[in-house]
């Protein structure tokens, strides 16, 4: 069993309450950087608590309320974690990574290539423009991923040599387990897989290092074989929404490609890459009822997708900014059911070979596959 499997309820109870309610720090300077705007997680700050590193809001308004505060850490880096002043818990945070003090000869920083998420995990947003950002009307409303760029924290194409230099100086100096290759869409019909094919074969040609790549369903099922042989090991097709209503609301432009065309898609990936190897972000909050994200999870774990559900995080300066966080009991009623329905498939995060859903971070529903 992993680590997450392994902890005792209490923890996992926590993780879930910290992920929704967000933390107060006394010392933002704490570990690695927290990340501001960009493709996601945003406004978060990796905290490691039992043992366990997960992806906890500290930028949003929910946080600035939040009952939990990080105190001052000691000379070992561990900080108590205190609920309404009240110690319950000892954390500590992941520190900054050795190839961030790096640059490119043409003088581009590592960090505005490829940023450190969780503890062991590279990831990056290989095109930081989307066809869905660029008209408010039709863009995701809870995106930021203009947000980094704009303010000089990125650039908005990482080609594929400067990924293989950061991946490989990522994995020699801090030991990187593996990397996640998302992007914004491009008006192609391919949706970037392209971009994702040559960004993984120049990181598998430098480096060793297993592979996710995320995009929108490709015009072509024929991509899914040559993202494979590509070096891409695992791929993510993120849904965020489940329920029609609540996709046209919420991301006009995306759910122009509709469940139906994803599903279609899912099938046919999942015969490429494997059963578990194929994944999607579900972002519970948003509107979908419970009931709807449990029903479309057992859908997506009977064709052999992993549905990684993850709370949603109202980020700052996108029209979501004061959109409730989902409560803790609302993303225990959907982790819990979705949890044991993995179990039972014996489709566990602790499989999958890279990205999203085996970092865990985003979400304690790793936890609940017991």
């Amino acid at each position: 069993m992993s680590a997450r499997e392994n902890l005792p309820a209490s923890s996992r109870q926590l993780m879930t309450e910290l992920q929704s309610s967000g933390l107060r720090l006394i010392d933002p300077r704490a570990g690695v950087s927290s990340r501001r705007g960009g493709a996601g997680p945003s406004d978060h700050k990796a905290v490691t608590v039992d043992g366990v590193t997960i992806m906890v809001p500290v930028h949003t308004s929910t946080a600035w309320e939040s009952p939990f505060v990080a105190g001052q850490p000691d000379e070992h880096g561990k900080s108590a974690l205190m609920r309404n002043a009240i110690p319950i818990a000892s954390i500590s945070f992941p520190k900054s990574p050795r190839f961030y003090a790096m640059q490119t000869l043409e003088g581009v920083p590592y960090s505005h290539i490829a940023t450190l998420h969780s503890s062991d995990v590279l990831a990056t947003t290989v095109l930081q423009t989307c066809i869905r950002y660029e008209s408010r009307r039709k863009s995701c409303k809870f995106c930021a991923i203009g947000q980094s760029l704009a303010a000089g924290r990125t650039i908005a194409r990482k080609t594929p040599e400067q990924l293989a230099e950061v991946a490989r100086a990522a994995v020699l100096l801090d030991g990187v387990k593996h990397m996640v290759l998302t992007t914004g869409t491009p008006p192609t019909p391919d949706r970037g897989a392209q971009i994702l094919c040559e960004s993984a074969s120049a990181i598998k040609a430098a480096v060793d290092l297993p592979i996710q790549a995320q995009c929108e369903p490709p015009d072509d099922d024929a991509w899914f074989g040559r993202m494979k042989a590509a070096g891409i090991d695992t791929l993510g097709m993120h849904l965020e929404a489940v329920t029609p209503d609540v996709r046209e609301r919420i991301m006009p432009g995306k759910a122009t490609v509709p469940v139906s065309r994803y599903m279609e898609a899912f099938d046919a990936a999942v015969k490429v890459f494997g059963r578990g190897q194929v994944s999607t972000y579900i972002l519970a909050g948003l509107g979908d009822s419970a009931t709807a994200i449990v029903q479309i999870a057992r859908e997506l774990i009977a064709i052999g997708v992993y549905p990684f559900v993850v709370p949603f995080v109202p980020i700052s300066s996108t029209p979501l900014e004061d959109h409730p966080a989902p409560t803790p009991d609302f993303m225990r009623s959907v982790l819990a059911p979705i949890g044991a329905m993995l179990a039972d498939a014996n489709m566990r995060s602790a499989d999958i070979k890279a990205g999203c859903g085996k970092c865990g971070a985003c979400s304690s529903l790793s936890s609940y596959e017991v």
